[in-house]
């Protein structure tokens, strides 16, 4: 702990500094659990996305020695084009949302083109979908958890250092306030009990 003065208007700053620190610590205390709670679902959702992604790739799995023989380069029918993304807050931290995936898909000649082309392209389209939207989660998890280790920071300063700092302090101040009094008291009583002698000497 800094060397504080021993006075009274520093007594009267730790006082309201500790006021402060113990009025901003429930809020800090309130934004840690709420992060906490929004951490726990956006790794709930990103699990559910990844679920459905693997279920995708399942499906998609069948077609896989087909597009190696018989499909055109299969990764040019469908490209990506932009992912579409809102923005939410969080607990006082902004984040990406997704919307959708704008995806170009090149138009395929159903005489040259197997017949199963339309299936595997639409599963394409949606395993490309998931992937977008599991790295949109992927981005809101870092944002919040980066939010969150701040926060945490700050209710452990608070915690560990401010407010213990600050009652150590007006312990400290007070101690001192009160036997500077004392000595003043004391001090008094002297001066006094010497002052009829002062006066009969004076005669």
């Amino acid at each position: 702990m800094a060397r504080v003065k021993l006075t009274k208007t520093e007594l009267k700053a730790q006082s309201d500094a500790l006021k402060r620190f113990l009025r901003f610590l429930p809020m800090l205390q309130l934004k840690k659990q709420q992060l906490q709670a929004e951490i726990a679902l956006i790794v709930s959702k990103a699990e559910a996305v990844a679920a459905k992604e693997a279920a995708c790739r399942d499906a998609l799995s069948g077609w896989i020695s087909l597009l190696a023989t018989d499909a055109p380069a299969f990764e040019k029918l469908v490209r990506v084009r932009e992912t579409k993304t809102s923005t939410s807050n969080i607990a006082g931290v902004s984040i990406p949302v997704f919307e959708s995936l704008d995806l170009a898909v090149e138009p395929v000649d159903a005489w040259e083109s197997p017949a199963w082309i339309d299936d595997a392209v639409a599963s394409e389209k949606e395993l490309l979908a998931l992937r977008a939207e599991r790295a949109v989660c992927e981005e809101q998890r870092r944002l919040v958890e980066e939010e969150l280790r701040q926060t945490s920071q700050r209710v452990n300063l608070f915690e560990k250092v401010k407010i213990p700092e600050c009652r150590e302090a007006i312990r400290v101040i007070k101690i001192a306030l009160g036997d500077e009094q004392t000595a003043a008291v004391t001090r008094g009583k002297i001066a006094k009990s010497r002052a009829p002698a002062a006066d009969g000497r004076a005669e």
